[in-house]
């Protein structure tokens, strides 16, 4: 007898590639060439590039010249974070790390939903004339909690601020508009959102600075050297114009999600779902087990052929207290049992009902106690 198929629920992560952009992908490795060559290989090359330039911009509103591929997000972060030329930065306490580790700067708190305090970030604005850019992602990943960005990006430009809005999380999930939201530099990364991995993109203003950190070449028009990754790239842009034609169906999804936490409520009175209070991505729950900690949840849930996160998972696959709930005022004891679930375009309600099942049988002690042993 077969095993059941294996359940990812762990899509904040990544998710799986969507049958365009893997499409997009073989072709593009057939294609061969280098895009800055001039014969006709290089030619077929840029015309792969180019083509996925439009829908990355299209996704977001954005102009195809804004869009500047990179490696992924943490490198589109970094990009606008040390490329903008302000020595000042402000971010939220609930960035990612890639943000947080970018370089130096003054944390804005959140409250207890996960929403950061737009007063406290025009009075730390108010304080210094120095100009500052400001940090603040659109869609938290551990929690799936959004930000008022464009009430941020208001605050921040009546004090000369640029704005960088992290949207890896968002794009192709719930709409997005660059000039809406009214920010200088926004992210974008495949593997969220269909595509393939190790390709992203950073969206910026036409009239906003940016200075190379990758020097070398002249490629994205001088802002970012090293030969593009055609075959990533092309299936960045398949997957972009995947999720404009409906490839997450975010309906669905929430219908999903709310199924799972109503669910899970039912099985554990005592269980905490972070975020519910505020707006939310359609497809993300963090929730707690309590008294299973979340390393002997995934543990086993892996067991039952079922993947689900501790927090991030963008940190060698390290598990330790989560510094989004922490700034959230959860405790530890009580962050140290929380899980994200996180669903996908692949996801199917069988898959939430194999979920609450493997959750009815974790929580009740027995598969806990069977994982401890296992990993012992």
């Amino acid at each position: 007898m077969s095993a059941p198929p294996f359940v990812d629920l762990d899509h904040n992560a990544t998710t799986p590639i969507c049958p365009a952009a893997a499409a997009a992908v073989v072709t593009a490795i057939g294609c061969g060439g280098n895009p800055s060559s001039v014969h006709r290989g290089g030619r077929a090359a840029r015309r792969l590039v180019e083509d996925a330039r439009e829908p990355v911009a299209a996704l977001v509103g954005a102009s195809p010249a804004s869009v500047i591929f990179t490696s992924g997000g943490s490198e589109a972060n970094a990009l606008a974070l040390l490329g903008c030329g302000r020595r000042r930065a402000l971010v939220s306490a609930i960035e990612h790390p890639s943000v947080l580790a970018a370089r130096d700067a003054e944390r804005i708190g959140v409250d207890r939903r996960g929403i950061i305090d737009v007063d406290a970030l025009a009075d730390r604005l108010a304080a210094s004339a120095e100009p500052a850019i400001v940090s603040v992602m659109l869609a938290n990943n551990e929690t799936g909690v959004l930000q008022p960005v464009a009430e941020i990006a208001a605050v921040a430009r009546r004090h000369g601020a640029l704005v960088h809005c992290d949207a890896a999380q968002a794009g192709g999930r719930i709409a997005v508009d660059v000039t809406a939201l009214g920010v200088d530099y926004l992210t974008l990364s495949a593997h969220k959102l269909g595509g393939p991995t190790g390709v992203g993109a950073l969206i910026v203003a036409a009239d906003a600075p940016l200075q190379a950190r990758v020097r070398g070449g002249g490629q994205e028009r001088g802002r970012r050297a090293g030969t593009e990754n055609v075959p990533g790239i092309a299936g960045f842009g398949a997957a972009a114009a995947a999720c404009a034609a409906g490839l997450f169906d975010g309906e669905r999804l929430r219908g999903l999600r709310d199924e799972l936490e109503a669910g899970v409520q039912r099985l554990s009175s005592g269980t905490e779902i972070f975020g519910r209070g505020a707006p939310r991505l359609p497809n993300t729950s963090c929730l707690t087990m309590p008294g299973v900690a979340s390393e002997r949840q995934v543990i086993a849930f892996d067991m039952r052929g079922i993947a689900v996160s501790a927090g991030a998972a963008c940190s060698s696959g390290k598990v330790g207290a989560s510094h989004v709930l922490a700034a959230m005022g959860v405790a530890d004891t009580t962050a140290m049992t929380a899980i994200r679930v996180s669903l996908g375009w692949s996801t199917t309600a069988d898959d939430i009902a194999r979920f609450l099942t493997a959750w009815a049988e974790i929580s009740s002690g027995r598969a806990a106690a069977a994982a401890m042993a296992s990993a012992a």
